[in-house]
């Protein structure tokens, strides 16, 4: 969950891949670890588990590296919206879907959250512009969900509110994730400072709201304890933190290539873990939205390499109506008399004439 993005460096540390490798992992494996804790948790009471185990390690990493959290109350009142649109909100979501659907599909919905987040930065931030590959990203994106959700048969085998609520959860990250550029970005607090004031507040909001919605677990297994603790210190604090590192070796452009891996590992997970189905519809969506994902955040190009030719000597010079002209030197100076003999004559210019010099050449 990054909330600031670094300037990206040429030369990576090269333990960066294996903690690409290992955040994609993570962040796949959520998705398995949410329907582990559905079958004993309330969607809501996993939520509030999962950001207050992930505050408490942000917070302790924070103090050992003895920053601080954000001090205006301007900032908090953005964390307080961001907590909701991109923790509270989708977390509680995708829980509820994995209770209709299987893990898998809901790790290939939340895929979508790139495409949702361009449609929200084109409308609400002026430097977004729609291009035609941008526009090709999102209808393929777009078709890609379509395909997976399988809506040409009527979301047959699929819960179709479990499919809408995964989908809903893939769109508050896409409301998300421009409002934290919007009103986040440059606000002087570090990215660690500003993520674990985020969990912090979603926390703050769940324990609040949990108690009053959710009635007690009937059962404590072990299973959805540990799958509710991993989702926490793994999903939301460490995961954070690497890829904060993976940003920092290797630059933000690498680090968004993460979430294009995350639907391929909730698929894995979700078949040979969990005994999952998996219809030949599921993966090839789930490319779609990749490569839609893909197209839609890549960089526009620089100009072509015509226009960016370095600037002529005449261009620096400016228009020939600015340049004053400067008379040419005597036909000849005159030389101190040091006893070497006759002074000697400079080559005489033609008569009349005159050329223009640059500044540099007036001035020295």
């Amino acid at each position: 969950m990054t909330v600031s993005r670094l300037p990206e460096r040429v030369s990576g540390r090269p333990g960066w891949r294996l903690q690409y490798l290992t955040l994609a992992l993570i962040w796949g494996m959520s998705f398995l670890f949410i329907k582990e804790g559905v079958r004993a948790f309330a969607p809501l009471q996993i939520t509030m588990g999962r950001v207050s185990i992930g505050a408490t390690v942000l917070i302790a990493v924070l103090v050992a590296r003895r920053e601080r959290l954000p001090r205006r109350s301007r900032t908090w009142a953005h964390l307080v919206v961001a907590a909701v649109l991109n923790n509270v909100i989708p977390f509680t979501l995708f829980g509820y879907a994995e209770q209709r659907i299987p893990s898998g599909l809901a790790g290939i919905c939340n895929a979508s959250a790139p495409l949702f987040a361009v449609i929200v930065a084109l409308a609400v931030l002026p430097d977004e512009k729609l291009s035609r590959r941008r526009a090709a990203g999102l209808a393929t994106g777009f078709a890609g969900v379509t395909i997976a959700l399988g809506a040409w048969t009527g979301l047959t085998g699929h819960d179709v509110a479990g499919a809408l609520m995964a989908v809903g959860g893939g769109l508050c990250y896409g409301v998300g994730f421009p409002y934290t550029r919007r009103f986040l970005t440059g606000t002087g607090s570090s990215s660690l400072s500003l993520a674990a004031g985020q969990l912090l507040c979603a926390a703050v909001i769940l324990a609040v709201v949990t108690p009053l919605l959710t009635s007690a677990p009937a059962r404590w297994p072990a299973t959805a304890i540990v799958s509710v603790a991993l989702l926490g210190a793994l999903g939301t604090g460490v995961a954070y933190l690497l890829n904060y590192g993976i940003i920092s070796a290797a630059g933000a452009t690498i680090a968004t290539t993460v979430g294009y891996v995350m639907p391929l590992v909730s698929i894995v997970a979700g078949v040979v873990i969990l005994g999952e189905g998996l219809t030949w519809n599921e993966p090839v969506g789930a490319a779609l939205i990749v490569a839609g994902a893909v197209l839609t955040q890549a960089r526009q190009r620089t100009a072509p390499a015509a226009r960016r030719r370095r600037p002529t000597l005449s261009s620096l010079r400016g228009p020939a109506r600015w340049r004053r002209p400067v008379l040419a030197a005597p036909a000849a100076c005159p030389a101190p008399d040091n006893g070497a003999g006759p002074p000697r004559a400079r080559p005489a210019a033609p008569a009349g004439s005159q050329r223009y010099l640059s500044a540099g050449e007036r001035d020295g």
